[in-house]
């Protein structure tokens, strides 16, 4: 999925990766860190949470493994989340101190949304990682938001990921999605050309500008436009590219 045109350089983008571990499950560390490698590169990586407690014991076999630097927050009072403050802070000094292009808030914690539009109101590129029941303010403070759900190994899934990745291949069931249609339709209007053809790249644009958090492997495939042919709903003509070996894909409303 794409992200904002002044991030198009994303492969060499300078990171920082910060995890709530209080609200994260520890199997999804490589698919995430594989996840934030197609942006660019994890220059900083820290989790933090309360490390004398045994509730974080499934993460520290894999703190070491992927470089991830622990940070202890004691939680001081029952019922207040320390971890959220600290983790706060330290991305306001990063911000500040650090020459990082942009910041990757891992957690399903609303209380990160000010941070997100924060990050975004001084240029930095924003990526939200967290599961399904993430509030949607911090959903849509991000330029991108990653279900977690679709992160995790094959065989560390659980029976509701499994479903949420099920994919929908037949056509009754892509007809009967009726959020899916109005934005696909709408982003396909939106991004066409005079004759009704829209690129494939502006209408991913015009997708991720509008709904952070939509990703086709919500849908079981893998790639925008494989999502897009199984639909019924368009037409797709692939065209040669005059620079590239590659082919254009355009989408054209039936």
């Amino acid at each position: 999925m794409s992200v904002p045109s002044k991030f198009e350089a994303r492969a060499q983008l300078k990171l920082a990766v910060l995890i709530d571990a209080d609200n994260t499950q520890a199997p999804i560390t490589e698919g995430l860190l594989a996840e934030v490698a197609k942006y660019g590169v994890a220059s900083v990586k820290r989790i933090y949470g309360d490390w004398t407690t045994t509730n974080l014991k499934h993460w520290k076999e894999r703190l070491l493994s992927y470089a991830i630097q622990p940070i202890q927050q004691f939680s001081y009072t029952t019922g207040k989340n320390a971890t959220d403050s600290a983790m706060i802070i330290d991305a306001m000094d990063l911000l500040y101190t650090e020459k990082l292009d942009g910041f990757c808030i891992v957690s399903s914690d609303s209380d990160f949304t000010r941070l997100a539009a924060r990050m975004r109101e001084a240029g930095k590129l924003v990526i939200g990682f967290g599961e399904r029941k993430t509030p949607k303010p911090f959903v849509a403070a991000c330029d991108k938001f990653i279900y977690t759900e679709i992160l995790r190994a094959p065989e560390e899934e659980t029976t509701p990921a499994k479903e949420l990745t099920k994919k929908k291949n037949s056509e009754q069931e892509l007809k009967l999605d009726k959020k899916l249609r109005v934005l696909l339709v709408t982003a396909v209007e939106d991004s066409a050309d005079d004759s009704g053809w829209a690129y494939l790249g502006s209408v991913g644009q015009y997708i991720a500008n509008r709904q952070p958090e939509f990703d086709p492997r919500n849908y079981g495939f893998r790639k925008l436009g494989e999502l897009i042919k199984a639909c019924v709903w368009f037409d797709v003509e692939e065209r040669s590219n005059p620079v590239d070996p590659g082919k254009l894909i355009y989408i054209k409303k039936r």
